[in-house]
C-alpha cells in the first residue's frame, strides 16, 4: 500500500499526518524535510519531491520565515518571521495540490528567545482552523534544548496542551544540536549534552502522550549542523536503538519502536548512519546546508559559463556587439538553475532515506 493511498496529495495535518508517519515508521523510510526560503526553493524541493513519488517536508526556520517576507521589513518583535511563515505556508498549501504528492508543513528550531514567533505562527493556526477546521502548519518544533530538562517539558506540555486542540503535531528536542545554523551557535557547547539519555526520551513521551499522541522527538546522538570533514563529528545513530528498546521496556508498547524519532544535522552524513538511524524509527530528517550549496552552485555555475553574456546589456562575444543580452540576464533562466540542482540534491535525499518511490 502506498502513501498515496492512505493520505491525500497537498499538505497534510492531523490524522493525516499521524497515518503517514507510522507509514514511515513501520515501512523503515524517513522523510526529507528541506529549509525553503522562498517560492523558489520550495518549487525545488516540490518537483524533486514529484519526479521521487515520494512525500515530502517544506520547512521555514525563524531567519528564513523573515527572508520570505524580505529582508527590508523590520523583525524586532518577529513580525518578519511570522508574516513571512504565515506567506510561506498560504503559498505551499496553494501550490502543493499541483505536484500530486502528500506535503508536510513544518516550523524548524525555535528557541525560548524565538517563542513571540511561535505565538504568532500559532495564532495563525487557530485562525486557520476556526475557518477550515484543520491548521494552517502541519507541524511545528520547540527546541528549548538549551534549557534545563524540566523547564524544557513543561514549555512543551504548555504550548502542546494549546496545539493538541487543532491537530498540531510537535517535534521537540532534548540534547543540543552543535554547530551553528541560522544564528543558534552550538559550536562550543560540551560534547557531552550532544547525547540523549534512554530516561530522557521515557519522561517526554510520558509527559506529552498524556496530551496527544502526536509529537516527535528529535534525539541527540551527537548532531551538528552543517558539513565537516570526516571523523570530525562522532555520529552515534545506534544509540536510539536504545532509545526505543527502554521505552519498549517501560511501556510495554506492542511496536519495539514506539517514538517518533528526528534526525537534526543531517546535511554531510553517511549512508550507513542514514540507514541506521533510520531503522531506529526515525520518520524526519532536516537538510539544510547541503541544499544551500546545491542551489547556489547552479547559480555560480551558470553565471562563470555565460559570464561574457553578462557583462553589459547589450554585445556578447557570440552574435556580436549589437546582440542584446536580455535573455541571458533574465531570472526565469539563472534562478532556473539553482532549482534544478538543488532538485537534484532533494532526490538524492529521497533516495537515501528510502522514501523514494513510496507513493
Amino acid at each position: 500500500m502506498g502513501v498515496l493511498d492512505i493520505v491525500p496529495a497537498g499538505v497534510i495535518t492531523g490524522k493525516n499526518l499521524v497515518a503517514l508517519f507510522k507509514h514511515a515508521k513501520d515501512n523503515h523510510y524517513a522523510i526529507p524535510s528541506f529549509n525553503c526560503t522562498s517560492s523558489s526553493t520550495v518549487v525545488a524541493a516540490l518537483e524533486g519531491a514529484r519526479d521521487s513519488k515520494s512525500p515530502v517536508i517544506i520547512q521555514v526556520s525563524q531567519g528564513g520565515a523573515a527572508f520570505f517576507a524580505g529582508k527590508g521589513v523590520k523583525n524586532g518583535n518577529q513580525e518578519a518571521s511570522i508574516a513571512g511563515a504565515v506567506a510561506a505556508a498560504h503559498y505551499v498549501r496553494a501550490i502543493a495540490p499541483t505536484y500530486g504528492i502528500p506535503v508536510v508543513l513544518h516550523s524548524d528550531h525555535c528557541a525560548k528567545k524565538l517563542l513571540p514567533w511561535f505565538d504568532g505562527m500559532l495564532e495563525a493556526d487557530e485562525a486557520y482552523y476556526k475557518e477550515k477546521g484543520e491548521p494552517l502548519f502541519s507541524s511545528h518544533m520547540l527546541d528549548l534544548s538549551e534549557e534545563s530538562k524540566e523547564e524544557n517539558i513543561e514549555t512543551c506540555v504548555k504550548y502542546f496542551t494549546r496545539m493538541a486542540k487543532i491537530d498540531l503535531w510537535l517535534e521537540m528536542e532534548i540534547g543540543i544540536t552543535g554547530g551553528e545554523e541560522d544564528g543558534v551557535n552550538n559550536e562550543n557547547v560540551d560534547n557531552a549534552s550532544l547525547y540523549t539519555q534512554p530516561e530522557d526520551i521515557l519522561d517526554i513521551h510520558n509527559a506529552l502522550h498524556a496530551i496527544s499522541p502526536m509529537f516527535s522527538i528529535a534525539a541527540g546522538f551527537g548532531n551538528v549542523h552543517g558539513v565537516y570533514k570526516p571523523g570530525n563529528v562522532a555520529l552515534r545513530p545506534e544509540l536510539l536503538a536504545k532509545h526505543q528498546a527502554h521505552c519498549h521496556e517501560q511501556l510495554k508498547s506492542e511496536s519495539k519502536l514506539p517514538i517518533f524519532l528526528v534526525f537534526h544535522g543531517g546535511s554531510g552524513s553517511s549512508k550507513d548512519e542514514i540507514t541506521t538511524a533510520v531503522q531506529n524509527g526515525v520518520v524526519k530528517m532536516n537538510v539544510d546546508t547541503d541544499t544551500q550549496w546545491a542551489y547556489m552552485t547552479g547559480h555560480r555555475d551558470y553565471f562563470l559559463s555565460k559570464q561574457d553574456f553578462l557583462k553589459q546589456q547589450v554585445g556578447n562575444p557570440e552574435k556580436g556587439p549589437d546582440a542584446p543580452n536580455k535573455k541571458y540576464a533574465d531570472p526565469r533562466v539563472w534562478v532556473r538553475e539553482g532549482e534544478l540542482t538543488m532538485k537534484k540534491r532533494c532526490q538524492e535525499a529521497f533516495h537515501d532515506l528510502l522514501s523514494e518511490g513510496k507513493l
